[in-house]
């Protein structure tokens, strides 16, 4: 199976080649139909290194309008590193969007820097769901 069979918009394809990907996970295959067409839930488990961030991401990135700027996604992670990597991988993933704000909110770094960027307009938020910094 290939990427373009999986109901990705032509800007997302491009993202994906554009990062190098040649064909999808089993995670992904999965997800990015389910989540392109946006009508249903879906929960998917898969180990680490599989592609999950790419098999929700991609269709998030694809549903969202950035020509709004209200949040439009949440995504919520349990810890500030992976905060961190899925806030530069949803960034690298709309490549070819219009003026992307993708806002990582986590423990240990400026509030205010963090509050201003959300005040900004942020498309999608990615936080931390505790204070795992304080450990």
């Amino acid at each position: 199976m290939e990427f373009k069979e999986l109901g990705l918009s032509k800007d997302m394809l491009r993202a994906v080649t554009k990062l190098g990907f040649e064909t999808p996970s089993e995670i992904q295959e999965k997800a990015i139909p389910i989540l392109a067409e946006g009508k249903e839930d879906f929960v998917g488990l898969a180990q680490t290194g599989t592609g999950k961030t790419a098999a929700y991401g991609l269709p998030l990135i694809q549903h969202t309008n950035f020509d709004d700027n209200n949040t439009q996604g949440l995504v919520i992670c349990p810890t500030r590193e992976l905060c961190m990597q899925i806030t530069k991988d949803l960034e690298a993933f709309s490549a070819y969007q219009k003026n992307p704000n993708i806002t990582a909110v986590y423990g240990g770094a400026s509030i205010s820097d963090q509050i201003r960027k959300l005040k900004k307009g942020a498309h999608i938020v990615v936080a931390t769901h505790r204070a795992d910094y304080l450990t």
